[in-house]
C-alpha cells in the first residue's frame, strides 16, 4: 500500500464495512464485500482505488474479503504491452463492419430491450432487469462514466459501460445480443477498449475480476501479457 493510497483510505476507512452475501459467481463460499458508499470521487482518488484492487458497483467502492477464498483476482492490461495475436486479429476482422459511438450514458427502450434479452438468455432465472441495472448500477456512478454503443447496419448489438479516469478505462459492464455469439463481441469490446485507451494516452484497461474456476471469465486471461493483483501488488503474467 503506497503512501498516497494509505492517506486516501485512512480518510474514508470509517465508511467501509463488511457485507456477507451468497457468492455471485456460484462458488461454494460466503462472499464478503468490504464496501463503502461514496460521493463523487476525483479521478486521482478513483485511480488509486483501482490500482489497489478495488472495484465499483454503482456508488459503492468495494473489495472482496471472503474467508477461506481468494478466487476473485483483479486483472488489468497495460496499453503499451498488449499486441493482438492471430486469433484476436481474426476477431477484429469479423467485426470490421461494426460501427461504434462513444457518448454519455443513454437509457431508452432500445437499450433496455437489448439488455433484458442479454440477461434473460445469459442468466436465466435471475430476477434483475435492465431497468434495475441502469438505475442502481450504471447511472449511479462516482466518476465519469460513458457508453460505447456498437451497431451493425444501424442495429444496436452491444453496449459497453466504461469508467474514464485520469490514467485508465475501467470496464464496468458489457451486454450484447446473444444472437451474434460467433462474432465474439465480448472479446471485440476489450480489443476496442485497448485501442481507445491508447488513443486517449491512458496506461491501463481494468477488466474487473478474473476467477479461474468460473468458465465465463476465463477469456480475460487470454489477453497477454496481463497483470493480476495478488498479495497487494500487480504481477505480470505471460510477458
Amino acid at each position: 500500500m503506497n503512501l498516497d493510497f494509505k492517506r486516501l483510505f485512512d480518510s474514508v476507512s470509517g465508511c467501509f464495512f463488511d457485507i456477507p452475501a451468497r457468492c455471485p459467481y456460484g462458488l461454494d463460499h460466503t462472499a464478503v464485500y468490504r464496501q463503502a458508499g461514496l460521493g463523487r470521487l476525483p479521478d486521482q482518488a478513483f485511480d488509486l482505488f483501482l490500482e489497489n484492487g478495488f472495484r465499483r458497483n454503482g456508488n459503492v467502492i468495494y473489495t472482496m474479503n471472503c474467508r477461506g477464498c481468494e478466487a476473485c483476482i483483479p486483472i488489468r492490461l497495460r496499453t503499451d504491452e498488449f499486441r493482438p495475436g492471430k486469433n484476436f486479429k481474426k476477431v477484429l476482422g469479423r467485426n470490421r463492419d461494426v460501427d461504434y459511438q462513444v457518448d454519455q450514458l443513454v437509457v431508452d427502450q432500445e437499450r433496455l430491450d437489448l439488455c433484458n434479452k442479454f440477461l434473460r438468455l445469459r442468466y436465466p432465472g435471475k430476477e434483475s432487469s435492465a431497468a434495475d441495472y441502469y438505475s442502481s448500477f450504471f447511472l449511479n456512478s462516482v466518476v465519469q462514466t460513458v457508453e460505447i454503443a456498437y451497431r451493425l447496419a444501424g442495429k444496436l448489438v452491444g453496449v459497453s459501460i466504461v469508467d474514464v479516469t485520469g490514467t485508465a478505462l475501467n470496464a464496468v459492464y458489457f451486454y450484447f445480443d446473444p444472437d451474434y455469439g460467433p462474432r465474439s463481441l465480448g472479446t471485440f469490446n476489450i480489443l476496442f477498449l485497448l485501442e481507445l485507451a491508447r488513443m486517449k494516452g491512458f496506461d491501463f484497461v481494468y477488466l474487473g475480476y478474473w476467477i479461474e474456476e468460473v468458465r465465463a471469465m476465463r477469456y480475460k486471461a487470454r489477453f497477454k501479457p496481463h497483470h493480476l493483483f495478488r498479495d497487494g501488488m500487480w504481477q505480470s503474467v505471460g510477458s
